[in-house]
């Protein structure tokens, strides 16, 4: 009997990181592939799906690549020909690999939308013999259209497995200490690199529609959480809360950071720091959409200084929290 058993692993501990997600390239197709997962996702877009996919397919994909390839192109990583996001992503699993990883504890990474899938990296670990699964989205504070569509595709995985392993997913973390200390630390390492001193700090989040927090999303309040947070534990220079990255005609949160940064050099604030702390690793939204148009725009209405303080990335602080979250679950 034993020898027509198969040869199954077993009695190992799989911790699967879990970011956004990116395109393979900055090439057209590669680009529309990406943007019709994304955009396709009942829970990013909640409107009548029969009407979107009609105005996604024949209007969104045809002109929308173009210009988000334009965004990708400046900030993709040359050498290495990836985007900054899966390169840090990559990096922070390696690292965390190596604070927890053994022999019976395999670290991995993949991405909501586009590759490595979740599908995949899921399938690899219960082949390796995992038995136990821990999920750790990486988004600190949570939302419908960020944590809850990660928990979707993971079930929707598991759903095809024979043989599941058992699995824990790893909450928000707005308001974990090490996660606070990691962003006041990563304010004070940008103002040592500075000749200059900022009127106000900006706390940029990625927005959400107004009506999705009016039918009781979260994500809003996290935010205003963490902000708070901040400004307790870093006292110094003011920060202010804000919210990127809207899309289509209808209200988002408030206020927007691109209004944000237009109108405040007509108050008075001509130094600028702004800080990302929604966003795991730097992308396209910090470094084009903040570092680059923001900047542009913030300076253009006559601001003076302008900078970015770095994403977390793959920082020692950072990784220190992400081995205090997972090993509560280990």
């Amino acid at each position: 009997m034993k020898e027509n058993h198969p040869d199954i692993k077993f009695g190992k501990t799989g911790v699967l990181i879990v970011n956004l997600g990116t395109p393979d390239s900055t090439s057209w197709w590669d680009i529309r592939k990406y943007l019709k997962e994304f955009l396709s996702d009942r829970r990013v877009i909640e409107v009548n799906p029969l009407l979107w996919q009609v105005i996604l397919n024949l209007f969104i994909l045809t002109f929308r690549p173009s210009k988000t390839a334009h965004a990708y192109k400046k900030i993709w990583l040359k050498d290495s020909n990836e985007s900054p996001l899966l390169y840090f992503t990559r990096s922070q699993a390696s690292k965390l690999k190596d604070r927890i990883g053994n022999e019976k504890i395999i670290v991995d990474f993949a991405m909501r939308y586009g590759n490595p899938s979740i599908k995949t990296k899921l399938n690899s670990l219960q082949k390796l013999g995992c038995e136990n699964i821990i999920i750790l989205p990486l988004y600190p504070q949570y939302a419908s259209a960020t944590t809850a569509t990660v928990c979707d595709e993971v079930y929707r995985s598991l759903m095809k497995m024979r043989w599941q392993p058992s699995l824990q997913i790893v909450p928000h973390y707005e308001s974990e200490p090490l996660y606070i200390n990691a962003l006041t630390n990563s304010i004070e390492r940008k103002l040592k690199s500075i000749n200059w001193k900022p009127d106000l700090i900006i706390s940029s989040y990625h927005g959400i529609p107004k009506n999705y927090f009016d039918k009781g999303d979260p994500y809003h309040c996290y935010c205003q959480k963490t902000t708070r947070l901040m400004k307790e534990k870093y006292t110094k220079i003011e920060i202010q809360t804000t919210f990127q990255s809207r899309f289509g005609p209808q209200e988002w949160l408030k206020p927007y950071t691109d209004k944000t940064l237009e109108d405040l050099p007509s108050k008075g604030i001509k130094n600028l720091l702004v800080i990302c702390p929604g966003f795991a690793s730097d992308c396209v939204e910090t470094l084009e959409e903040i570092n680059i148009q923001g900047r542009e725009s913030f300076l253009n209405k006559g601001g003076k200084n302008f900078d970015l303080i770095p994403c977390l990335n793959d920082d020692s602080d950072h990784i220190d929290l992400f081995e205090k979250l997972v090993k509560k679950y280990l």
